[in-house]
């Protein structure tokens, strides 16, 4: 087994089945907390959205808010006032170009305003089940940190991890990295002595 192959079974054994903490219930909610997840927590954006989705769960819903009716409920949220320009348009697109659905390839997700490819990426996974990478900071630090895509962005990571990645594991790999960057491997303290692949890292700062 190569290292890679090895470090995806530590990780599978250890959570079998990873999945998003965004709370969504279709693949529209998705794009809308994905979107406004941008530099910031999933705790935010859940406690953001428990109250938006309560009364615009849907694109049209969403867009009869308008910028100012959405505003209210994602102002705790970074750049939120970006993000409700970037949501109304969207949704706009939405109803004129896809009957009010969610598009199911990344050239249609990326035309939507707002969305870029670690977006697209996450509602082509996690929506619909396509086995490719989303990376974000957490992905990018684990994947250089631990030597497993090391790459000078996030793009040239993602290139490294998709072709590295067994395809047994490629539809679950965002998802187990992520949460291990998020809470073993984190940027300024990580936990190394709980890690259950600190004998497959690379990193030279490691402990012992």
């Amino acid at each position: 087994m190569n290292r890679a192959a090895a470090i995806y079974a530590r990780l599978k054994a250890d959570n079998p089945a990873p999945t998003t903490e965004l709370d969504y219930q279709t693949p529209f909610q998705l794009l809308v907390a994905v979107m406004l997840s941008a530099q910031a927590t999933d705790v935010s954006v859940n406690k953001a959205t428990r109250a938006l989705f309560s009364v615009a769960p849907t694109p049209e819903s969403l867009l009869c808010l308008g910028e100012t009716g959405l505003a209210p409920y994602i102002k705790s949220i970074g750049l939120y006032r970006t993000k409700a320009k970037n949501l109304i348009a969207a949704c706009r697109l939405l109803r004129e170009r896809h009957a009010g659905e969610v598009p199911k390839t990344r050239a249609e997700l990326e035309a939507l305003p707002g969305v870029g490819r670690k977006t697209a990426n996450v509602l082509l996974n996690t929506a619909f089940g396509q086995p490719v990478i989303a990376v974000d900071t957490h992905i990018f630090r684990v994947a250089n940190r631990t030597g497993l895509a090391p790459g000078k962005d996030v793009r040239a990571v993602e290139d490294k991890l998709t072709r590295i990645t067994p395809p047994a594991y490629r539809q679950n790999a965002h998802h187990w990295l992520i949460l291990h960057g998020r809470y073993v491997c984190k940027a300024r303290k990580p936990v190394c002595a709980a890690c259950v692949i600190a004998d497959l890292c690379a990193w030279p700062q490691k402990p012992g």
